[in-house]
C-alpha cells in the first residue's frame, strides 16, 4: 500500500517501486541539508550587503540633491521617493520649489535622508507665505481727505444783533482788554448786511468742506443775537478744532477794495497766551489768502498796504482767546461799489466759499 504522506519538501514519503530514493544522487556525500543551509546563509549575506550598498547610494544621491530617489529593496520592499515628495521635503511645505535652501551644517543630516527604519524624516514645518504690508486703516468717515478733521466756521456778526443792542453792547473780556460783546457789522450802500453775507458764505463753505470729509461746526446759526466774541472763541476751543476761520466783510474807505486775512498777534497776560497758535495760524492764513485770491480773482486790500493780504491785530477777542489755529478773513470792502456788486452775486459768493474751503483744506493736508 502506497503512503500519501509527504516529506518537508512535498515529495512522497513512500515513492513506490517506480520512484526509488537516491540520496546520493542529490548529494554524493550524503549531506544535502547542510549544503542547502550554507546556500541560504550565503544568500542572506548577499541580501544584507545589497541593502547596505543601496542605502549608502540613496544617501549619496539625496546629499547631491538628486531629483528622484528610488530604492528597490530585496524581498519586494519598495521605498521609492518621488520627485514631488523630494521637492516638498527639500523646499518646505508651501514654499515654491525655487526657494533657495541653506546648505546643511557640518554633521547635520543631509536633506531627504532616510532614518534607520527606512522612512523619511518628518517634513520641515511650513513657512507662512510673505504678505504685502497692510495699509493703514482709513480715517473715520470713509477715508476722504479731511475725514476726522474738525473745522469751526464763525460767521461774523448776526442779523438779529440790531434788535439786541443792550446785550451786544455788554463788555466782555477779550484777552488783554475788554470790549463790547459783538456789533451789528457793516453793510453795502444798498443795505445788504455783512451778517447776511457771512452766514451765506459759511453755509456754502460748510458744504464744500463736508464733501471732503471734514466735520464742520458753526459758532452760531439760529441764535437771535450774538454770540459774544468770547463765546465764539470758546466754541472753537471746545470743539478742539484743527482750524477756525471767522468770515467777515470790511467797512473800509469807499475808494479802497480787496480782501485781507487777519492773523493773531502775540498777546499774553495772566489768562491768555497766544504764542502756541501764532505759527499755525500764520500758515493757515497764508494758504487761505492764496486760495481766496485764486478762486475769486480779487487782490489784497489796496487800503492796507499789504502785498500778501496778511495783517496782524491785537484787539480782536476772537483771536486773543483762541487756543486753536485761527484767522479772520475780510472778503472785501462793503463800502466799495465794485466789491459790493460781488457780494450780492451768488456765483461770486460760491467762489468766495470755494476759496475759503480750499485754503482750509490745503492747510489741513499740509504735511500729512
Amino acid at each position: 500500500m502506497t503512503s500519501d504522506r509527504r516529506d518537508d519538501r512535498g515529495r512522497p514519503d513512500d515513492p513506490g517501486p517506480h520512484h526509488p530514493r537516491h540520496p546520493a544522487a542529490a548529494d554524493p556525500f550524503g549531506h544535502a541539508p547542510a549544503r542547502e543551509a550554507r546556500i541560504e546563509a550565503a544568500t542572506d549575506r548577499l541580501r544584507r550587503r545589497r541593502r547596505i550598498t543601496l542605502t549608502v547610494a540613496a544617501l549619496a544621491l539625496a546629499a547631491a540633491g538628486a531629483g528622484t530617489i528610488a530604492v528597490a529593496w530585496p524581498g519586494g520592499h519598495d521605498a521609492a521617493r518621488t520627485e514631488a515628495a523630494h521637492t516638498r521635503s527639500a523646499t518646505g511645505a508651501g514654499d515654491p520649489p525655487s526657494t533657495p535652501r541653506a546648505a546643511p551644517a557640518d554633521g547635520a543630516p543631509a536633506p531627504n535622508a532616510t532614518t534607520s527604519t527606512g522612512e523619511p524624516p518628518p517634513a520641515a514645518p511650513a513657512e507662512p507665505p510673505a504678505t504685502a504690508a497692510v495699509p493703514p486703516p482709513p480715517r473715520a468717515g470713509g477715508g476722504l481727505p479731511l475725514s476726522g478733521r474738525v473745522v469751526v466756521l464763525d460767521p461774523g456778526h448776526n442779523p438779529g444783533n440790531g434788535g439786541h443792542s443792550r446785550e451786544i453792547n455788554k463788555q466782555v473780556y477779550a484777552g488783554g482788554l475788554t470790549k463790547e460783546c459783538d456789533t451789528t457789522g457793516t453793510e453795502t450802500n444798498q443795505g445788504y448786511t455783512e451778517a447776511e453775507f457771512t452766514l451765506d458764505v459759511a453755509h456754502r463753505a460748510k458744504r464744500l468742506l463736508e464733501a471732503q470729509g471734514a466735520t464742520v461746526v458753526y459758532t452760531w446759526e439760529t441764535e437771535a443775537w450774538g454770540p459774544c466774541v468770547d463765546a465764539r472763541a470758546a466754541r472753537g476751543n471746545t470743539a478742539k478744532a484743527d482750524a477756525v476761520v471767522s468770515i467777515h466783510a470790511d467797512g473800509g474807505p469807499a475808494g479802497g477794495r480787496g480782501f485781507h486775512v487777519i492773523l493773531p498777534a502775540a498777546v499774553k497776560d495772566e489768562n491768555v497766551d497766544t504764542t502756541p497758535i501764532l505759527a499755525p495760524s500764520r500758515a493757515l492764513g497764508g494758504l487761505l489768502a492764496k486760495a481766496f485770491r485764486a478762486a475769486t480773482g480779487t487782490s489784497p486790500a489796496t487800503y492796507l498796504g499789504t502785498d500778501d493780504g496778511l495783517v496782524t491785530r491785537t484787539d480782536l477777542g476772537g483771536l486773543n482767546l483762541s487756543t486753536r489755529p485761527k484767522v479772520f478773513i475780510e472778503c472785501g470792502n462793503m463800502r466799495n461799489a465794485s466789491d459790493a456788486a460781488q457780494f450780492t452775486d451768488p456765483n461770486w459768493r460760491e467762489r468766495a466759499a470755494s476759496g475759503i474751503a480750499t485754503g482750509i483744506t490745503a492747510y489741513l493736508l499740509k504735511g500729512t
